[in-house]
């Protein structure tokens, strides 16, 4: 794995360097042939808060985590786990619906004793579709449209965009201010 990392309001030193390669090396097991695609890590801290945010592209899909905490080799390793747990996750999900050759699963290993505690961990958070919701997407700014998220109390919102005419989403992020999905 090729690695960017970059750090934001922190001096990036070569001991924290060394540790995420070295936490983020414990990925490589889960995928046959090493991995082409360049990691990218940001590193910051912001009022004693340090997080980590990691993203991988891979064929098809990306993997994404971040954590906050107030220690950033903590926070290294709760990304860590969190991404193992997406590629066992996402690993089972392509066993399950993707049989065939040259697939993604081309990508990931098999391991064992991993498949039947995937499984179990597969059936706790099955992803199952509880609530269908259908409404007319009424023509809005971008202003307005976070305007009416706040009024429903909602993370999100999607709207049809009145400068576009395209369907985006805005949402809260998690340092309160606010983003804007946008279809290409």
């Amino acid at each position: 794995m090729k690695y960017n990392i970059r750090g934001q309001n922190i001096e990036l030193t070569d001991a924290l360097r060394d540790y995420v390669e070295k936490k983020l090396n414990r990925l490589e097991r889960y995928f046959e042939a090493p991995l082409t695609s360049d990691v990218n890590v940001t590193l910051s801290v912001m009022k004693n808060n340090h997080s980590v945010e990691v993203t991988i592209p891979l064929q098809g899909t990306m993997l994404r985590a971040e954590d906050k905490n107030d220690d950033m080799y903590t926070s290294i390793d709760l990304v860590v786990d969190k991404l193992e747990r997406q590629i066992r996750k996402y690993k089972t999900k392509i066993n399950r619906k993707f049989r065939q050759e040259g697939s993604i699963k081309a990508l990931l290993k098999e391991e064992g004793g991993a498949v039947r505690v995937l499984q179990d961990e597969e059936d706790e958070d099955e992803l199952e579709v509880v609530r269908t919701k259908r409404f007319v997407l009424k023509p809005m700014d971008v202003e307005e449209a976070i305007l009416q998220m706040n009024m429903v109390g909602h993370t999100f919102f999607v709207f049809s965009n009145v400068d576009t005419k395209e369907v985006n989403v805005v949402y809260r992020r998690g340092d309160g201010k606010y983003g804007l999905i946008e279809q290409e």
